[in-house]
């Protein structure tokens, strides 16, 4: 069986793709730097990641919630089944109601399939946007007491190797969590107990909160993206713990305090501390 995996340099596809190698399977890597390239804005470039591949992993840049990724997950399952691929794994987002929508257009593509619904990342906090913010010791997001049960990429890595591997997977919805709720402010503020820095987190409004990235620039549909994630996504709805990672893996999730300690050892949080 050989599996493509999209975004196979990202936190959660470059963790598919060693894993998979780690078990002597045939792995091709989803990327527009790889050969054959993948780009999801490039359509001419998905016949060529998708010829004589049997299963994919799929994960969808920027975000499954983005303007215009139902119609690109379509046209993409459509290219699949014409390329006689026989299962998709989809990383999707929990809470999300575009990301659903999304899934749907997997279910009904005729192919095998598994889907994984995940929670905000704590990779996020190490890999992603909030890693800046934490070296600085300032973090500014939209968002005050509600609670996440945040997901380890590990986690995400192993239940989607798990569905490519074991066929009992099939047609399984995971939705996965962490083992606890916690808020942003705390799980900053438990980055800088066990860094032994001062970090501050202040919420603030959407407004605010979108002047801010302007000002560094970042590009308009990611502000748009991150806005609808922090006020629409992060109202309250995601406010529960799921079971999907123990009922496809038969353990228990890894533990926010867990990543911590891990991320530490790393030194991507290394910074002199202020007091």
């Amino acid at each position: 069986m050989k599996t493509l995996v999209l975004g196979g340099t990202g936190k959660t596809g470059r963790k598919v793709a060693e894993k998979l190698k780690s078990l002597n399977a045939d792995v091709r890597i989803g990327s527009r730097s790889a050969s054959p390239a993948f780009d999801w804005e490039d359509k001419s470039t998905w016949n060529g990641a998708l010829e004589g591949t049997d299963q994919v992993y799929i994960t969808f840049q920027p975000d499954l919630a983005a303007p215009g990724a139902p119609a690109e997950i379509s046209a993409f399952t459509k290219a699949a089944v014409d390329a006689g691929v026989k299962k998709l794994v989809l990383l999707s987002g929990r809470g999300e109601e575009e990301a659903q929508h999304c899934e749907q257009i997997v279910m009904a593509s005729g192919l095998d399939w598994t889907l994984v619904r995940a929670s905000f990342f704590n990779q996020n906090f190490s890999e992603s946007f909030l890693v800046d913010s934490i070296a600085a010791g300032y973090v500014m997001l939209p968002v005050g007491g509600i609670r996440e049960p945040f997901i380890d990429t590990d986690d995400i890595a192993d239940v989607a190797v798990a569905a490519l591997t074991e066929a009992k997977h099939s047609r399984k919805i995971y939705e996965v969590t962490g083992p606890r709720l916690i808020t942003f402010g705390e799980a900053v503020q438990e980055i800088a107990r066990a860094t032994d820095r001062k970090i501050v987190y202040q919420e603030v409004t959407a407004d605010e909160y979108e002047a801010m990235l302007m000002k560094y620039h970042v590009p308009s549909d990611v502000i748009s993206l991150l806005n609808y994630l922090f006020t629409e996504v992060m109202d309250g709805r995601n406010e529960y713990l799921s079971d999907g990672v123990e009922e496809a893996l038969g353990r228990k999730p890894t533990d926010f305090s867990e990543f911590v300690q891990k991320t530490i050892e790393t030194g991507v949080w290394d910074q002199p501390a202020y007091k």
